[in-house]
Protein backbone atom coordinates (compact mmCIF):
# COMPACT_ATOMS: atom_id res chain seq x y z
CA UNK A 1 0.00 0.00 0.00
CA UNK A 2 1.68 3.42 -1.15
CA UNK A 3 1.80 5.68 2.21
CA UNK A 4 0.13 8.69 2.64
CA UNK A 5 1.21 11.98 2.15
CA UNK A 6 1.58 13.98 5.80
CA UNK A 7 1.90 17.12 3.77
CA UNK A 8 -1.81 17.01 2.87
CA UNK A 9 -3.28 15.61 6.31
CA UNK A 10 -4.29 12.60 4.44
CA UNK A 11 -6.24 10.27 6.66
CA UNK A 12 -8.47 8.20 4.72
CA UNK A 13 -12.12 7.11 6.00
CA UNK A 14 -12.26 3.36 5.96
CA UNK A 15 -15.22 2.52 8.61
CA UNK A 16 -18.16 1.37 6.34
CA UNK A 17 -20.91 2.22 9.24
CA UNK A 18 -19.47 5.92 9.08
CA UNK A 19 -19.20 6.73 5.75
CA UNK A 20 -23.50 5.80 5.38
CA UNK A 21 -24.00 7.38 8.38
CA UNK A 22 -22.69 10.78 6.62
CA UNK A 23 -24.10 9.60 3.43
CA UNK A 24 -27.35 8.89 5.00
CA UNK A 25 -27.79 12.21 6.71
CA UNK A 26 -29.68 13.80 3.64
CA UNK A 27 -31.12 12.46 0.37
CA UNK A 28 -28.81 12.68 -2.56
CA UNK A 29 -31.42 11.74 -4.99
CA UNK A 30 -31.34 14.37 -8.39
CA UNK A 31 -28.45 16.73 -6.16
CA UNK A 32 -25.53 18.17 -7.70
CA UNK A 33 -22.46 16.92 -4.79
CA UNK A 34 -19.29 18.04 -4.60
CA UNK A 35 -17.17 15.94 -2.53
CA UNK A 36 -13.56 17.83 -1.25
CA UNK A 37 -10.86 15.50 -1.05
CA UNK A 38 -11.98 12.46 -2.27
CA UNK A 39 -9.25 10.48 -1.62
CA UNK A 40 -9.50 6.79 -1.88
CA UNK A 41 -13.45 7.37 -3.19
CA UNK A 42 -14.65 5.54 0.06
CA UNK A 43 -17.21 8.25 0.43
CA UNK A 44 -17.74 8.88 -3.45
CA UNK A 45 -18.69 5.34 -4.78
CA UNK A 46 -21.48 5.93 -1.37
CA UNK A 47 -22.73 9.33 -3.10
CA UNK A 48 -22.72 7.33 -6.41
CA UNK A 49 -24.92 4.51 -4.84
CA UNK A 50 -27.36 7.45 -3.70
CA UNK A 51 -28.20 8.43 -7.51
CA UNK A 52 -27.08 11.87 -7.70
CA UNK A 53 -27.67 14.46 -10.69
CA UNK A 54 -24.21 14.92 -11.12
CA UNK A 55 -20.77 14.87 -8.86
CA UNK A 56 -17.77 16.86 -8.76
CA UNK A 57 -14.62 15.65 -6.95
CA UNK A 58 -12.27 18.32 -5.92
CA UNK A 59 -8.70 16.06 -5.21
CA UNK A 60 -4.97 18.11 -4.81
CA UNK A 61 -2.99 14.95 -4.19
CA UNK A 62 -2.18 14.29 -8.09
CA UNK A 63 -2.25 10.61 -8.23
CA UNK A 64 -5.36 10.15 -6.38
CA UNK A 65 -6.75 12.55 -8.73
CA UNK A 66 -5.36 10.53 -11.75
CA UNK A 67 -6.36 7.30 -10.33
CA UNK A 68 -10.02 8.58 -9.61
CA UNK A 69 -10.28 10.20 -13.34
CA UNK A 70 -9.27 6.39 -14.47
CA UNK A 71 -11.62 4.98 -12.30
CA UNK A 72 -14.46 7.12 -12.90
CA UNK A 73 -13.85 7.30 -17.14
CA UNK A 74 -17.17 5.54 -17.88
CA UNK A 75 -19.14 7.52 -15.66
CA UNK A 76 -20.97 10.43 -17.22
CA UNK A 77 -21.95 12.08 -14.05
CA UNK A 78 -18.45 12.68 -12.87
CA UNK A 79 -15.89 15.28 -12.83
CA UNK A 80 -12.94 14.95 -10.95
CA UNK A 81 -11.11 18.45 -10.65
CA UNK A 82 -6.86 17.78 -9.87
CA UNK A 83 -6.60 21.50 -7.78
CA UNK A 84 -6.00 22.57 -4.73
CA UNK A 85 -9.24 24.06 -2.84
CA UNK A 86 -8.15 27.01 -1.42
CA UNK A 87 -6.51 28.39 -4.69
CA UNK A 88 -10.44 26.53 -7.00
CA UNK A 89 -13.07 29.08 -7.62
CA UNK A 90 -15.65 26.95 -5.67
CA UNK A 91 -18.45 28.77 -5.42
CA UNK A 92 -18.59 29.38 -9.72
CA UNK A 93 -18.93 25.64 -9.77
CA UNK A 94 -22.10 25.57 -7.33
CA UNK A 95 -25.22 25.51 -9.27
CA UNK A 96 -28.92 25.00 -7.95
CA UNK A 97 -29.48 22.24 -5.45
CA UNK A 98 -25.89 21.29 -4.66
CA UNK A 99 -24.20 19.80 -1.87
CA UNK A 100 -21.02 19.97 -0.40
CA UNK A 101 -18.97 16.84 1.56
CA UNK A 102 -16.07 16.64 2.81
CA UNK A 103 -13.10 14.70 4.87
CA UNK A 104 -11.21 17.61 5.22
CA UNK A 105 -7.44 17.85 5.61
CA UNK A 106 -7.41 19.20 9.42
CA UNK A 107 -4.00 21.66 8.39
CA UNK A 108 -6.54 23.58 5.97
CA UNK A 109 -10.43 22.39 7.29
CA UNK A 110 -10.94 26.00 8.83
CA UNK A 111 -9.66 27.76 5.90
CA UNK A 112 -11.96 25.97 3.29
CA UNK A 113 -14.88 26.76 5.86
CA UNK A 114 -14.15 30.33 5.92
CA UNK A 115 -13.80 30.09 2.46
CA UNK A 116 -17.26 29.19 1.93
CA UNK A 117 -18.67 31.49 4.33
CA UNK A 118 -16.80 34.07 2.25
CA UNK A 119 -19.03 33.46 -1.08
CA UNK A 120 -20.06 36.69 -2.92
CA UNK A 121 -23.44 35.45 -3.19
CA UNK A 122 -25.46 34.61 0.01
CA UNK A 123 -27.54 32.61 0.38
CA UNK A 124 -25.71 30.46 -2.23
CA UNK A 125 -27.04 28.21 -4.41
CA UNK A 126 -26.04 25.36 -1.57
CA UNK A 127 -28.65 23.49 0.39
CA UNK A 128 -26.14 21.35 2.54
CA UNK A 129 -22.93 21.26 3.63
CA UNK A 130 -21.61 17.92 5.81
CA UNK A 131 -17.62 18.52 7.02
CA UNK A 132 -15.36 15.93 9.26
CA UNK A 133 -13.42 18.14 11.23
CA UNK A 134 -10.90 17.48 14.05
CA UNK A 135 -13.02 17.23 17.07
CA UNK A 136 -11.24 20.14 19.08
CA UNK A 137 -11.43 22.60 15.87
CA UNK A 138 -15.70 21.13 15.73
CA UNK A 139 -16.20 22.48 19.15
CA UNK A 140 -15.07 25.93 18.60
CA UNK A 141 -17.01 25.72 15.10
CA UNK A 142 -20.06 24.70 17.27
CA UNK A 143 -19.75 26.61 20.63
CA UNK A 144 -22.55 28.56 21.63
CA UNK A 145 -22.60 31.82 23.81
CA UNK A 146 -21.28 31.34 27.41
CA UNK A 147 -19.68 27.62 26.45
CA UNK A 148 -16.34 27.40 26.75
CA UNK A 149 -15.55 26.41 23.16
CA UNK A 150 -17.24 30.15 22.10
CA UNK A 151 -15.29 32.41 20.46
CA UNK A 152 -14.10 34.06 16.89
CA UNK A 153 -14.64 30.77 14.41
CA UNK A 154 -18.39 30.40 16.29
CA UNK A 155 -19.09 34.03 15.94
CA UNK A 156 -18.21 34.05 11.88
CA UNK A 157 -19.60 30.78 11.46
CA UNK A 158 -23.15 31.19 12.96
CA UNK A 159 -23.38 34.34 11.25
CA UNK A 160 -23.97 32.90 7.92
CA UNK A 161 -24.99 28.90 8.86
CA UNK A 162 -27.46 26.68 11.10
CA UNK A 163 -26.00 23.35 12.19
CA UNK A 164 -28.85 20.77 11.91
CA UNK A 165 -26.16 17.39 13.23
CA UNK A 166 -23.20 16.53 13.96
CA UNK A 167 -21.96 13.14 15.52
CA UNK A 168 -17.86 12.34 17.03
CA UNK A 169 -16.03 10.05 14.86
CA UNK A 170 -13.59 7.28 16.53
CA UNK A 171 -9.78 7.70 15.30
CA UNK A 172 -10.40 3.87 14.30
CA UNK A 173 -12.23 4.58 11.50
CA UNK A 174 -9.06 6.11 9.70
CA UNK A 175 -5.97 4.93 7.68
CA UNK A 176 -3.64 5.98 8.78
CA UNK A 177 -5.46 6.53 12.49
CA UNK A 178 -4.78 10.45 13.85
CA UNK A 179 -4.38 11.19 17.26
CA UNK A 180 -7.22 13.00 17.78
CA UNK A 181 -11.23 12.45 17.13
CA UNK A 182 -13.06 13.90 14.66
CA UNK A 183 -16.47 15.52 14.04
CA UNK A 184 -19.06 15.55 11.30
CA UNK A 185 -20.75 18.75 11.40
CA UNK A 186 -24.03 19.10 9.41
CA UNK A 187 -24.54 22.87 8.45
CA UNK A 188 -27.56 24.61 6.32
CA UNK A 189 -26.80 28.12 4.69
CA UNK A 190 -29.25 30.96 6.31
CA UNK A 191 -31.40 32.07 3.87
CA UNK A 192 -32.27 35.39 5.81
CA UNK A 193 -29.77 37.28 7.73
CA UNK A 194 -30.86 39.57 10.65
CA UNK A 195 -27.39 41.76 10.44
CA UNK A 196 -26.83 43.20 7.18
CA UNK A 197 -22.81 43.05 7.25
CA UNK A 198 -21.64 43.84 3.32
CA UNK A 199 -18.08 42.09 3.63
CA UNK A 200 -17.51 38.92 6.37
CA UNK A 201 -13.83 40.23 6.36
CA UNK A 202 -14.68 43.05 8.32
CA UNK A 203 -16.44 40.86 10.83
CA UNK A 204 -13.22 38.62 10.76
CA UNK A 205 -11.59 42.35 11.78
CA UNK A 206 -13.75 43.30 14.18
CA UNK A 207 -13.37 39.96 15.93
CA UNK A 208 -9.38 39.63 15.85
CA UNK A 209 -9.24 42.72 17.22
CA UNK A 210 -11.38 42.28 20.34
CA UNK A 211 -9.88 38.86 21.02
CA UNK A 212 -6.26 39.98 20.47
CA UNK A 213 -5.82 39.75 24.34
CA UNK A 214 -9.50 37.17 25.70
CA UNK A 215 -8.68 37.34 28.77
CA UNK A 216 -9.00 41.07 29.49
CA UNK A 217 -12.14 43.67 29.69
CA UNK A 218 -12.37 45.08 25.71
CA UNK A 219 -12.47 48.82 27.09
CA UNK A 220 -9.50 49.28 24.99
CA UNK A 221 -10.17 47.57 21.94
CA UNK A 222 -13.55 48.43 21.21
CA UNK A 223 -12.31 51.67 20.66
CA UNK A 224 -10.18 50.85 18.12
CA UNK A 225 -13.38 50.02 15.78
CA UNK A 226 -16.48 52.25 17.48
CA UNK A 227 -16.45 55.71 19.56
CA UNK A 228 -18.42 56.76 22.52
CA UNK A 229 -21.40 57.14 21.21
CA UNK A 230 -21.95 54.21 18.67
CA UNK A 231 -20.40 52.00 22.47
CA UNK A 232 -23.45 53.39 24.73
CA UNK A 233 -25.79 52.92 21.27
CA UNK A 234 -25.58 49.15 21.36
CA UNK A 235 -27.53 47.40 23.39
CA UNK A 236 -26.03 44.45 25.57
CA UNK A 237 -22.88 46.14 24.89
CA UNK A 238 -20.58 46.26 28.00
CA UNK A 239 -17.13 47.67 28.27
CA UNK A 240 -16.38 45.92 31.13
CA UNK A 241 -16.54 42.77 29.54
CA UNK A 242 -14.25 40.19 28.27
CA UNK A 243 -14.37 39.15 24.53
CA UNK A 244 -16.15 35.89 25.39
CA UNK A 245 -19.10 37.38 27.66
CA UNK A 246 -20.41 39.19 24.58
CA UNK A 247 -22.77 37.44 22.67
CA UNK A 248 -22.45 36.89 18.81
CA UNK A 249 -25.54 39.32 17.79
CA UNK A 250 -23.41 42.31 19.42
CA UNK A 251 -20.65 41.44 17.20
CA UNK A 252 -22.97 41.77 14.17
CA UNK A 253 -24.12 45.23 15.58
CA UNK A 254 -20.59 46.29 16.32
CA UNK A 255 -19.02 45.35 12.51
CA UNK A 256 -22.39 46.95 10.71
CA UNK A 257 -21.21 50.27 12.55
CA UNK A 258 -17.53 49.55 11.37
CA UNK A 259 -18.67 49.11 7.85
CA UNK A 260 -20.91 52.56 7.93
CA UNK A 261 -18.04 54.42 8.99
Amino acid sequence: MKFTKKSLGQNFLIDKNIILKIINLIDLKDKNVIEIGPGKAALTNEILNKNPKTLSIIEKDYDLAKKLKKQYLDTNKIKVYNKDILKFDLENLITNNSVIFGNLPYNISSQILIKILKFNSWPPKLTDIIFMFQKELGEKIIGKYNSPHYGRLSIISNYRLNILNKFLVSANCFFPKPKVKSMVIHFQPKNILKFKIKDLNNLENVTNIIFSNKRKMINKSIKNILNDNEIKNIKKLKINSRPSEIPPEVYYQITELFEKK
